[in-house]
């Protein structure tokens, strides 16, 4: 009999950690007179009272005043209560007028250098804490090799976080009209050590005098807010309320779990072996994701360094994602995980489907 862990949570409510940017002796962004703290601050309160009419949802700040809160105690604090999402919300600016429009982050490595830039911003909140190199053990957030270094620990948590953001832009977009600079992965110490679906939002730019002062007034906290809150609703609705099992519940090696984590172990009724081996007869199909973003490309081997069996798929017509392969083991799955990371996609990760529907691993392994 094989002993597989998994994360576990043993509670009723659907538990979301609202994670307002910046405070006390950072302020963050400040153009114009708008100040980034007292925006996030503002848009965060009243997120929460959009969510608290769901009887079903838990909402917990990491910030209620303006106060300092360090960056690693805010995910710490998602953690210890096993949330379901952690949602930080920001406020951009550049030095140059003109830019303008909404942005959602979700941890990953990136190249791109406007990316780079937008995480040494986060992310120099770090120098302003006490022991900071002890903390973060030599992390530099203005040094571009550190950034791209990062380890991506919830790589199970990516998709959702993905399908998150894809939810929230669209709101943006449908909803209130705003204009999208899409979803992004960019490494975010905030985001890094979540162990959940977590996304950071840059409402606007404050840099742009028309946007700043809609998000400096009433009416657009509110309006922000509303649209994160039906996004927040739509994710729980698809991933928590039809669920048979909770869907934090993501298959991890026992190697990559958490100890603070781990609540219980669930027994799986066959070796691995033959869960690895067995050929699916329930229609579930393993693929590998490796890459997401705005653009569409053509299914062309060029196109993704020489992988040939690749598909896509799109998320609310702005985002989309990249498979590789579909194998009907978890054997031949994980063969196939490693080709695509010698390939250089060293994030990619396996996910699985039943009837072309995105399941758990620990769903799909049940079912074999």
């Amino acid at each position: 009999m094989a002993s597989i862990a998994v994360f576990s949570q043993s509670k009723n409510k659907f538990i979301v950690i609202l994670d307002a940017g910046h405070g006390g002796k950072d302020p963050g962004n400040s153009y114009h007179g708008f100040i980034e703290k007292e925006i996030a601050l503002k848009t965060t309160l009243q997120l929460e009272k959009q969510l608290n009419e769901d009887p079903d949802i838990k909402v917990i700040h990491t910030r209620k005043s303006d106060v300092f809160i360090e960056l690693k105690d805010r995910p710490h604090k998602a953690n210890s209560l096993h949330a379901d999402l952690f949602i930080s919300i920001h406020c951009n600016s550049v030095n140059n007028p003109v830019p303008y429009g909404t942005e959602t982050f979700v941890m990953g490595l990136t190249r791109s250098k406007g990316n780079l830039e937008i995480a040494k911003q986060e992310n120099s909140v770090i120098l302003l804490e006490k022991d900071y190199k002890r903390s973060y053990k030599g992390f530099d957030p203005k040094n571009p090799e550190t950034l791209i270094g990062l380890k991506i620990l919830q790589e199970d948590y990516l998709d959702r976080s993905i399908r998150l953001a894809s939810k929230i832009e669209g709101n943006f977009i449908h909803k209130l009209n705003r204009k999208s600079r899409g979803i992004k992965q960019t490494p975010l110490w905030v985001l890094d050590a979540a162990y959940m679906p977590s996304v950071l939002i840059e409402l606007g730019f404050l840099s742009n005098k028309n946007e700043g002062t809609y998000l400096n007034s009433a009416e657009g906290q509110k309006n922000m807010a509303q649209a994160i809150a039906s996004a927040i609703i739509a994710y729980k609705k698809e991933y928590f309320d039809t669920s048979s099992s909770n869907d934090n519940d993501d298959l991890k090696e026992v190697s990559k779990t958490k100890s603070s984590s781990i609540d219980k172990k669930i027994t799986v009724k066959a070796p691995l072996s033959d869960i690895n081996s067995k050929p699916s007869k329930t229609n579930v199909v393993f693929k590998i994701q490796f890459a997401s973003g705005n653009k569409k490309l053509d299914l062309k081997p060029q196109n993704f360094k020489g992988l040939k069996d690749v598909s896509v798929q799109s998320s609310s017509g702005s985002l989309f994602t990249y498979f590789f392969g579909e194998a009907n083991t978890y054997a031949i799955a994980k063969e196939n995980l490693k080709k695509v990371q010698l390939k250089g996609y060293t994030t990619a990760y396996i996910v699985a489907f039943q009837n072309g529907k995105n399941i758990s691993i620990k769903e799909a392994l049940k079912l074999l």
